[in-house]
């Protein structure tokens, strides 16, 4: 078995560890750099009552937390299934250099794990969207980013 799916069997029994245990959906994924496993997650949707403790993203806490940085640049994620749209964003966010996936959004869909709605979403405008979003409070939001600009001591990220 080459070093991608040594890898990838483990994202896939912490997922099938995970479903077993009852703690969510059947996914699991790492998070390796170099030849080194530094993150493992797998879905917590049940267990821990949180929408978005998906795999991914318990895996990318675990990663930065133990790498100690908020990006994961140089290293690379195992997932067991395409990255669902959230999972995709915090990826971006952490800056892997790459992502490698097993099953796909369809077999996802197929399971009862659609994304096709939040797919879809997302190309509407806010106005025409399922759940109502509304600018609020801008005036004074603002100056929070104005604040931000004026900030000598921020880390960029």
């Amino acid at each position: 078995m080459n070093r991608e799916m040594k890898f990838m069997q483990e994202a896939i029994k912490l997922g099938k560890q995970g479903m077993q245990n009852n703690d969510g959906g059947p996914f699991g994924c790492v998070i390796v750099k170099g030849d080194t496993i530094v993150g493992r997650g797998w879905n917590k949707v049940i267990a821990t009552n949180d929408p978005t403790a998906h795999a991914e993203v318990t895996a990318i806490r675990d990663a930065c937390k133990n790498v100690q940085s908020f990006q994961l640049e140089g290293c690379e994620i195992y997932t067991s299934c395409e990255p669902c749209p959230m999972c995709l964003g915090a990826i971006y966010w952490a800056r892997p250099s790459k992502v490698y996936y097993g099953n796909t959004r369809q077999d996802a869909a197929n399971i009862g794990f659609d994304d096709s709605l939040i797919y879809h979403e997302m190309t509407l405008p806010l106005n025409e969207r399922k759940i109502a979003i509304e600018c609020l409070g801008r005036n004074e939001a603002i100056k929070m980013f104005e604040e931000w600009v004026a900030k000598n001591d921020k880390t960029l990220y």
